[in-house]
């Protein structure tokens, strides 16, 4: 049943009390016509828009102008060209609403269902709201793949604000933050992953069902749904400011007595635990937490920091306090005090890890760290955060607790400090000008004045003189720091040369041992001349240094004396795995099955297990080291990335090696676990097919790039070309085939569409199912 048209009215400029001059649904608006805004009040609410009128409530549907609002006295005008704009008398300027000259346009007109139209002599439609949404669609309303609902910023504040509800060209349906102040899609945070390649349009029916559709109009996911007789109600879904997609309804027999909006359902189910960027704002901004009330995300400030505008809490909090100075931090951890939240925390970015502590150990390591703003603890573990501090939450199934540090007197300058120091020192002063004098008086030679004053100023600055402890390269890990002649002793003077590269050379050395058998290692000496290589070495000990995995090459020491940048790692007797498949003998399916598991395993726990969490940034065949039974060992950190570290697009450069670079690099996009998941597609095609991502001397030019060529044997059912010297590989297809796909899921120009690490080795278990990929847009770009 359409809307009751006695309900639904349209009016272009507008106030929250009720206008007087309004367009009519039952009649036609004809060209020409123009419409100025008349009230008393000098400054607008609310931008050109469509509205529910017959309730008390005037929930606004559709806005024109939302970030440019108009003063008193702006018009909206249907020229006589058919052109539909918006004059703002404070400027003169006008703006296009509808842009629709030359295409017959002879009336517009409000319909029933609260779709504005522009519409030609024989009614068909020129232009017309339904297929410009902002923030709601209405019943009978379609969203068709490309088209997108924008949160609005505030409750009252119409522009478009931090979250996206929208039908990708690929077809999955996805709500996404923004990179607000901009608008394009940031970080996925619900989707429907198994429509992908079928998703066309969603649909909002008379019925009360928002539901998405392939091209045949097939249902594929019921997204809100209520059974009612819709005679009785309005119905609207609107994604709120708060980045929830609510499905309401109103009961019309309420009309002008009362009522309200009730929600009946709405996506996703906990906003606070969905949002997961390791960029970005959050749910509620940043140094905030986030607590989830009957569908709604409420957004709070931690002890000792108030919101940063009390007018919208998204934009997160802020300290009330001077923080902890670092010139000062061993006598101003006496000036704070640590306050405990049970049941919270916030997710990335902890710069420390410490195991197997006491609550009061931890505490107490946060107060004399001047970069420690929070400490997370829990079941004996640790975790030191610096702020901003992301994606907070408060959950009653937390078993943690955060340790908030806040200044004792909450000042917020360090003036006290200031001026007792300045005192200090004009003691000082008196002192040495006092020890002077009477040395003078006392007849003391000239040419002894000096000494003596020199040895009462030091004497007197040796009081607060602090020791100053050895330089220590990378605290809280279990490495040997060697010395440059014990590294030069192991490796026989550099004599055995293992591998070069651009940046760095590998020797092979002997360590000494108390058994007397002496310890094969690898010696990775950076090269001093190259630009960058300090910043090698710490991202290389940070990212390997605090990890653990049977598939990671252990990091045993490093030497940082001089110029020399050295790291120590246990020597991998079977060599990198590019000699191991892309050597004159094809090695067994089995073999090269478990590397490519071990490999999974490893990313799985370095994206998810570890806690730094690390992108390696440069996976590839020679960066994978084969140990004496074959398992394979991730190696080579040099341009890892901590995402506990601050990282921006414009300060990230493009890292890793030509061909297993991720499309994003090349797009300023930001830099997330996926683009080692790119690189692992790559490299498991590569292991599939014992051949190279890239054969320029190939016979057939369709079988130069490995990546498009997999695909189009996939697309066209013939895998058995990739697989015509593979015999082992022929006899079982279908489990080839299933690696094909997966590599292809991994390898997806778009981030959000590649699965996790945690789902490709579930995949590669088979524990998971692996979904139809769709037709990529190309894989080209980054694979040559």
């Amino acid at each position: 049943m359409a809307f009751d048209v006695r309900y639904l009215l349209f009016l272009f400029l507008f106030m929250f009390l009720p206008f007087s001059t309004t367009a009519q649904t039952h009649r036609n608006i004809s060209l020409g016509s123009s419409l100025t805004a008349q009230n008393d009040n000098s400054s607008w609410q609310s931008p050109s828009a469509i509205w529910f009128d017959k309730i008390p409530e005037k929930t606004i549907v559709w806005s024109a102008n939302g970030k440019n609002l108009v003063p008193q006295g702006s018009k909206v005008e249907l020229t006589a060209e058919g052109q539909f704009s918006l004059s703002d008398i404070a400027t003169g300027k006008s703006t296009w609403i509808a842009s629709s000259a030359g295409t017959g346009v002879a009336h517009a007109a409000m319909l029933d269902t609260g779709n504005f139209v522009l519409a030609t002599a024989n009614s068909s439609s020129s232009w017309e709201s339904f297929s410009h949404p902002t923030d709601t669609i209405l019943p009978s309303q379609t969203l068709n793949q490309g088209s997108r609902l924008y949160a609005h910023y505030t409750s009252t504040n119409y522009s478009r604000g931090r979250f996206m509800f929208a039908v990708q060209k690929v077809g999955n349906l996805m709500l996404y933050t923004t990179n607000f102040p901009q608008d394009y899609p940031y970080f996925g945070y619900w989707n429907y992953t198994d429509t992908l390649g079928r998703g066309f349009r969603v649909v909002f029916n008379r019925s009360g069902s928002v539901y998405l559709t392939d091209r045949n109009g097939a249902i594929l996911n019921v997204v809100l749904s209520y059974m009612f007789s819709n005679q009785d109600l309005y119905q609207r879904a609107t994604l709120d400011y708060d980045g929830v997609l609510r499905y309401y309804v109103f009961r019309k027999n309420n009309g002008s007595s009362g009522g309200t909006w009730s929600t009946l359902s709405f996506i996703p189910s906990n906003i606070c635990m969905s949002i997961l960027q390791p960029k970005g704002r959050g749910a509620c901004g940043l140094n905030s937490l986030c607590k989830h009330d009957q569908g709604r995300p409420v957004c709070q400030c931690p002890p000792g920091y108030t919101y940063i505008d009390p007018d919208d809490m998204l934009k997160g909090c802020k300290p009330n306090f001077a923080p902890q100075s670092c010139d000062e931090a061993s006598s101003e951890s006496d000036l704070f005090y640590m306050q405990e939240m049970q049941n919270a925390y916030w997710t990335f970015y902890e710069y420390d890890k410490f195991q197997d502590i006491t609550e009061d150990w931890c505490r107490q390591t946060c107060l004399a760290d001047c970069f420690c703003a929070v400490a997370s603890f829990r079941t004996g573990n640790c975790w030191l955060k610096g702020v901003p501090l992301l994606n907070g939450r408060i959950d009653a199934n937390y078993s943690g607790k955060v340790l908030i540090k806040i200044r004792k007197d909450k000042s917020t300058s360090r003036s006290g400090g200031a001026a007792k120091n300045k005192k200090k020192k004009e003691y000082d002063s008196t002192l040495i000008v006092v020890g002077s004098v009477l040395l003078s008086s006392l007849g003391v030679l000239n040419f002894i004045l000096p000494l003596v004053t020199y040895m009462v100023v030091s004497c007197i600055y040796s009081r607060k003189a602090k020791v100053i402890p050895p330089y220590k390269v990378m605290a809280g890990m279990n490495l040997k720091c060697f010395t440059y002649d014990e590294i030069k002793d192991a490796t026989d003077k550099f004599r055995e040369e293992l591998g070069r590269g651009a940046s760095a050379t590998v020797f092979k050395g002997v360590l000494a041992s108390d058994n007397g058998i002496g310890k094969c290692v690898a010696v990775k000496s950076l090269d001093a001349k190259v630009r960058g290589n300090d910043l090698e070495f710490n991202a290389e000990v940070s990212a390997i240094g605090r990890t653990s995995h049977r598939n990671l090459v252990q990091l045993l020491g490093f030497c940082n004396e001089g110029e020399h940048r050295m790291l120590v790692y246990e020597f991998m007797s079977n060599g990198s795995l590019a000699s191991f498949v892309f050597g004159e003998s094809r090695p067994k399916w089995c073999q090269r099955r478990h590397i490519v598991l071990g490999i999974a395993r490893e990313l799985l726990y370095m994206h998810e297990e570890c806690s730094s969490k690390i992108v390696h940034c440069d996976i590839k065949p020679q960066n994978i080291l084969l140990d004496d039974s074959f398992t394979a060992r991730i190696s080579d950190f040099g341009l890892a990335k901590l995402l506990r570290m601050d990282q921006t697009r414009t300060t990230t450069g493009i890292r890793g090696t030509k061909g297993y670079v991720a499309p994003e690099w090349f797009k300023n996009l930001p830099i997330t676990v996926k683009v080692d998941v790119y690189s692992f597609g790559i490299l498991l095609l590569e292991i599939i097919c014992c051949r190279k991502k890239l054969e320029k001397d190939a016979e057939d030019e369709n079988q130069m790039i490995l990546a498009d060529w997999a695909y189009d044997c996939y697309k066209n059912n013939k895998l058995h070309l990739l697989f015509s010297n593979d015999g082992e590989a022929k006899e079982d297809i279908k489990e080839m085939e299933k690696y094909v796909m997966i590599a292809i899921r991994c390898i997806e120009e778009d981030p959000l569409l590649r699965p996790t690490m945690k789902n490709v080795t579930l995949m590669l278990e088979g524990n998971v199912e692996v979904s139809v990929t769709p037709d990529p847009s190309s894989f080209t770009n980054s694979a040559l």
